[in-house]
């Protein structure tokens, strides 16, 4: 099978590495498209990840909508080349789900974000089938496949992923040292619009706060204001799930590295506009994730809860302990695309028939 995997965000490159690989050890041919955004194509390098650049990134909206038409044409030119059997993408992903209409050939989207409202107008509508995450929220009709896992334990289940001390060294720390991360984000998705995150006054009290606990380290897709520079995280990109992973607490803006610190037992505080289905029931069943919206009360709240948190010396193991019950109950994710893809569309009417077969992937 000739498959085109797109990727459009750092995380797209952490959620398709291993089953690009995996397809590619199964004999299909893959082609990997890729667009400028923050380290995706670092990453792409990092992991050997042969792949074609068809656009950038861009946080002006009215450029996106042009770029929308370039990246499309230049997908479509590739692809009419490379012939793909089935066209693969995450979140947000507008431009498989266009080329595949106007090839006549499969799609399949994998998505777990609830508010991206006009994402999912410009491409759900094209595609064969939406995989999402059992705990999304939105019913997308008959073209939806749900399975019971999250987007982060593509690469964050155990089966794919040994936390490595030795990145603590890096930065003087050990793993008995407190540490806490925060992450901002750039509010240039479409689905931000018009939103703005945590105010300045709330990064400022929340350092404050949080470094009677322990170091803080801040990871930002934006520019940091120079007095938020000393705390910036130093290491490379592909080592920040080993951060995560022996973080005290993550404290932030991005959904991503919310889940991303569940799936690892770190717990989270995350701040938004609006929830996501994954983030909720993280909450809600395992107690790791935290959501708060950014209203002047909410954000005030967030940061008390996270120094409740951090007061609680057994923090760490009791995260660890929540991590394993959630290990028990969810899949492999990428087992479980693996074998999504190499049978599809077989494979969708399997799902439907009898969802428990996804099991076999724990």
């Amino acid at each position: 099978m000739k498959i085109l995997i797109d990727i459009g965000h750092p995380a797209h490159v952490h959620q398709f590495k291993y089953t690009i690989n995996g397809l590619k050890q199964q004999g299909h041919e893959v082609l990997v498209t890729a667009r400028k955004k923050e380290v995706s194509l670092d990453l792409l390098d990092l992991y050997k990840i042969p792949y074609t650049v068809v656009g950038t990134y861009s946080n002006n909206n009215i450029a996106k909508i042009f770029q929308m038409f370039v990246i499309d044409l230049k997908m479509f030119i590739l692809a009419r080349k490379f012939h793909p059997d089935l066209l693969v993408g995450g979140v947000g992903n507008v431009y498989v789900a266009h080329v595949s209409f106007l090839l006549r050939k499969k799609c399949i989207l994998f998505n777990d974000t609830e508010h991206g409202v006009l994402q999912d107008a410009l491409s759900f509508p094209f595609a064969d089938s939406i995989v999402t995450p059992s705990c999304y929220k939105k019913d997308q009709g008959p073209k939806q496949i749900r399975y019971n896992g999250y987007h982060q334990l593509t690469h964050l289940h155990p089966n794919r992923f040994t936390p490595n001390p030795s990145v603590l060294g890096e930065i003087g720390l050990s793993e008995k040292d407190p540490f806490i991360i925060l992450r901002f984000v750039s509010w240039g998705a479409s689905h931000d619009i018009g939103a703005q995150g945590l105010s300045l006054e709330i990064k400022r009290k929340a350092i404050r706060e949080f470094e009677k606990y322990g170091r803080v380290l801040i990871t930002s897709e934006k520019p940091l204001s120079e007095e938020f520079e000393k705390y910036r995280i130093s290491v490379s990109p592909e080592k920040m799930h080993d951060l995560l992973y022996y973080a005290m607490l993550l404290y932030g803006e991005s959904s991503t590295m919310a889940s991303e610190s569940a799936v690892l037992g770190t717990h989270a505080i995350f701040s938004d506009i609006a929830g996501r289905g994954y983030t909720d029931e993280e909450e809600r069943l395992y107690g790791l994730v935290y959501n708060f919206r950014l209203d002047e009360s909410s954000q005030e709240q967030s940061v008390e809860q996270a120094v409740k948190l951090l007061q609680d010396p057994d923090l760490r193991k009791k995260g660890k302990e929540k991590r394993e019950r959630l290990l028990k109950d969810k899949i492999d994710v990428t087992a479980f695309m693996i074998w999504f893809i190499e049978h599809y569309p077989e494979s969708v009417t399997i799902m439907k028939n009898n969802p428990d077969i996804q099991d076999k992937f724990k």
